[in-house]
């Protein structure tokens, strides 16, 4: 099973993330989205953030979420390469994601992301977990 994949919208840019769990398939759209990024295997885990959201359904969680990465992102000047999430019943998300400064003579820039959206944003679940977004670029 892939982790993630990117499919086409006009300007901006669509993924799908899968996991075994939801909480795996929130970790691979976190990794999915720092790709889009950076290269985030050039991404050294030096430095770790916790923070938890909390969301009236699934699909507002993983906004929530995907909007809190882009925010430590921006306030830190971080990438980040590694992604723990735990959610329970209630909705309310745990993660811890690792990174590290953001050095451009080292780490590859690809492409700005400007905002999450709603737009065909996506929770389910068949065989695996299945989370899909489209970023604003």
């Amino acid at each position: 099973m892939k982790n993630y994949e990117y499919f086409d919208v006009t300007a901006d840019i669509g993924f799908k993330a899968y996991g075994e769990s939801l909480n795996e398939a929130f970790e691979n759209a976190g990794l999915a989205i720092f790709n889009i990024i950076s290269d985030t295997s050039n991404v050294e885990p030096k430095k770790e953030i916790s923070f938890k959201v909390r969301s009236e359904d699934e699909i507002s969680l993983l906004y929530d979420f995907l909007e809190e990465l882009l925010f430590y992102h921006e306030i830190e000047f971080m990438l980040f390469s590694e992604f723990h999430v735990e959610i329970d019943d209630m909705l309310q998300l745990r993660a811890t994601i690792r990174g590290e400064a953001i050095d451009w003579d080292r780490h590859e820039r690809k492409t700005e992301i400007k905002a999450i959206t709603y737009h065909k944003m996506d929770v389910r679940k068949t065989d695996i977990f299945e989370v899909q977004a489209i970023v604003d670029l």
